[in-house]
């Protein structure tokens, strides 16, 4: 599994982030807090609950979230990152300053239930195509400024990465052609512009365009919302020639079917945009 927090620029973005977060949600400061709490100093206790089962996934943030209020804040249990737990797990006890706690709790929940949620539902794509050639893989419908972290939800959840941004690849879809005059303008136009490193992904929605695409000998074929029959004709013409993608109302009740045809890529952007939270609770312990 590759670690978010490899990288220095993915820790200081997810500094930034918490940041942000914590700014929106405290305002001039948490009142009801202050009232009940005083001042800063007491301690609490309390237990990160699992209320339904779920695919692990952005413990480091919400630990991250709480010490930014309270540095000395210490967690307990083991699980981390893309380990799957059950209906009432404790996957942390949590000690600190009271104060810090409470005024962190909801965006540090934020996270972590949004993240498991991604990881959770990509998983269960994952094993609905076991035993196939296809692997899923997420796209770039994300909310926006969460891109890094929902993309590493989907590979907590055992899926893969399709491209971050606009710049990884070329990837000539629908408005694009329909601009350029067809698929073989939009691709004639890249090859004299573009580098000769980046590989060359085109949309198709039916097999006259693929016929197009195929004459055009580019890198990658995205097959996008067609229909089982059309989609294995498709996979069958290409013959292993290139690497085909399957994208389009893609659900959990035909993935396997998409997956049988035989296509490499299964892409899909309900992962990020549709994914349900997981329901994560912190339980504060009576008189800690």
């Amino acid at each position: 599994m590759i670690s978010l927090f490899n990288a220095p620029l993915n820790k200081i973005f997810i500094d930034r982030l918490v940041e942000k977060a914590l700014d929106e949600d405290l305002g001039n400061g948490d009142i009801t807090t202050c009232c009940i709490v005083g001042p800063s100093g007491k301690p609490a206790a309390g237990n990160l609950v699992a209320r339904q089962g779920g695919i692990l996934c952005g413990i480091r943030i919400f630990e991250l979230t709480i010490r930014y209020l309270d540095s000395d804040a210490l967690f307990e249990g083991g699980l981390q990152d893309s380990g799957e737990f059950m209906t009432g797990d404790i996957i942390r006890r949590v000690k600190g300053d009271a104060g810090a706690l409470l005024s962190a709790e909801r965006v540090g929940l934020n996270f972590l239930q949004h993240l498991s949620g991604i990881a959770t539902l990509t998983s269960r794509y994952v094993k609905a195509i076991e035993g196939t050639r296809a692997k899923i893989t997420d796209t770039r419908k994300t909310l926006p400024g969460l891109r890094l972290l929902e993309k590493y939800a989907v590979r907590c959840g055992g899926g893969s990465n399709h491209r971050f941004n606009l710049s990884d690849m070329v990837l000539i879809k629908d408005n694009h052609i329909a601009y350029a005059g067809g698929i073989t303008e939009a691709v004639n136009l890249v090859r004299q512009s573009a580098s000769h490193t980046l590989k060359i992904e085109v949309e198709v929605n039916d097999l006259n365009q693929l016929k197009e695409a195929l004459d055009s000998q580019v890198d990658v074929i995205m097959l996008d919302n067609m229909n089982i029959g059309d989609m294995c004709s498709a996979v069958a013409s290409i013959s292993g020639k290139m690497l085909v993608e399957a994208s389009g109302n893609i659900s959990l009740e035909n993935v396997r079917e998409v997956a049988e045809c035989g296509v490499d890529i299964i892409s899909i952007g309900r992962l990020t945009h549709s994914a349900a939270v997981v329901d994560i609770s912190l339980d504060f312990e009576t008189g800690a």
